[in-house]
């Protein structure tokens, strides 16, 4: 599976079962990543996409148990060390700041391989960092 996750400077997804932050322009650039494709995600997560077309998102609890290799999942509130395994490219987002955290990004991407980074102007950023990583071997 192919995840897409926003985080901090220290890997901060959650505080206080609340998202950091959100912003339309990573949104968008979601959507033109996934093409086509459907977005796997949660109830939690599917209130920021209600401008998608019904038919592109899959909307399950338990997405990251359903999702197949090729799929993309969104994911902001579910811990993915037990799918690491099953994950063949990370796609980070990182608002560049410090923000309070109880929730974590905790895959150690130092054993992945770094394919792109790209910086960009956010609607509530200044800088937002994108980042593509894929396992090493594949």
């Amino acid at each position: 599976m192919i995840v897409i996750v926003c985080v901090d400077n220290n890997g901060g997804m959650l505080f206080n079962m609340r998202r950091q932050s959100q912003d339309r322009v990573v949104r968008r650039q979601i959507l033109r990543h996934v093409g086509k494709a459907k977005l796997w995600l949660n109830t939690y997560s599917c209130g920021q996409f209600t401008d998608w077309q019904p038919q592109q998102l899959e909307i399950d609890e338990n997405f990251l148990q359903h999702a197949g290799a090729d799929d993309y999942c969104f994911v902001e509130n579910i811990d993915l060390l037990p799918y690491e395994q099953q994950i063949k490219k990370v796609i980070l987002y990182k608002w560049n700041r410090d923000y309070p955290a109880d929730v974590f990004f905790e895959v150690d991407l130092s054993k992945w391989r770094l394919e792109e980074r790209k910086d960009f102007s956010g609607y509530s950023h200044e800088k937002i960092t994108k980042e593509i990583y894929n396992r090493q071997g594949l």
